[in-house]
């Protein structure tokens, strides 16, 4: 090998390991998504800073959400535009990759009008004029990590897109000071991963709507050794149609499904298959319909 190429494959692997490692890290700001640009960096220090678990709604000109908090909490906000030959969705996938990596916990994720208006997200909660975007065309999640010194931390992801079709990411990673209540970490048990909306349409073939990032944590949790995937079928009860017939139709979706993680290495013994059909309504607007919530229980 000659000096010059060793000299580079030196620095390759040099230049491999600080992302390898502070992907890990809880405490780092996460890797930026590589087709974007920093715009402004913001040091957020606050005894009562707002964090939304839940969408947001103006009322009279203030703010309300189910869950919310303030907490007292240091950090830092940045703001990235997406190169125009990318796209939000690439940018989402890559967070919620690195975020999958630190073991973090989605508390509260959302897209579309579903997240309320990105007015308000905008210039009430981020205070970033810019992120003022189509509300079809945003998405936000807030997840938690317990790190190994029992440290907190959030990491809040939004993107938009506005009318002029640029498109931004707007990330705030905070530690929390202790004593702040934090909704939902820590409420789950951390032995169950998901669960993964699948939502399903058809009759005698299916077509499930799920995206490249769900089919890769499925597949991601599901290599550890012993996990079980359970695959919960549920069905809308239509207007003119039986109990009896929901639940086939559940049945009959769930057992597709299944055949599909098969093909791509979650085999059958691993799975779990149960059928819920219209029996258990729920109240999260997110868990409508006909629809596969899969889940991986782990050791």
């Amino acid at each position: 090998m000659s000096k010059n190429r060793f000299l580079q494959c030196v620095a390759f692997i040099a230049s491999c390991l600080p992302v390898a490692v502070s992907a890990a890290v809880p405490s780092e700001m996460p890797d930026p998504f590589p087709q974007s640009t920093l715009e402004t960096t913001t040091v957020i220090e606050s005894p009562g800073h707002l964090i939304l678990f839940s969408p947001v709604r103006e009322v009279n000109n203030q703010i309300r959400s189910e869950t919310m908090a303030r907490l007292s909490v240091t950090g830092e906000g940045r703001l990235y535009e997406i190169a125009r030959d990318s796209g939000r969705d690439k940018a989402r996938e890559h967070y919620l990759r690195l975020l999958q990596d630190r073991g973090a916990q989605i508390l509260f994720d959302c897209s579309g009008i579903s997240c309320g208006r990105s007015n308000v997200w905008a210039n009430q909660i981020f205070n970033q004029r810019v992120l003022y975007g189509r509300d079809a065309t945003q998405d936000y999640l807030v997840a938690g990590t317990v790190a190994s010194d029992g440290s907190r931390w959030l990491t809040l992801i939004y993107t938009v897109t506005r009318g002029n079709l640029r498109e931004y990411v707007w990330i705030e990673h905070l530690s929390v000071a202790p004593g702040g209540r934090i909704p939902g970490l820590g409420t789950v048990d951390s032995r169950i991963r998901g669960p993964v909306i699948v939502p399903w349409t058809g009759g005698i073939t299916y077509r499930f709507d799920w995206s490249a990032t769900d089919r890769r944590k499925i597949s991601d949790w599901s290599e550890e050794e012993g996990a079980l995937v359970v695959l919960s079928g549920f069905s809308a009860l239509g207007a003119e149609e039986t109990f009896e017939d929901a639940m086939a139709r559940a049945s009959e979706a769930t057992n597709s499904l299944s055949e599909v993680l098969a093909k791509t290495g979650v085999s059958a013994e691993q799975q779990k298959l149960i059928i819920v059909g219209p029996s258990v309504p729920l109240a999260d607007p997110d868990r409508q319909g006909d629809r596969v919530e899969v889940t991986v229980i782990t050791r």
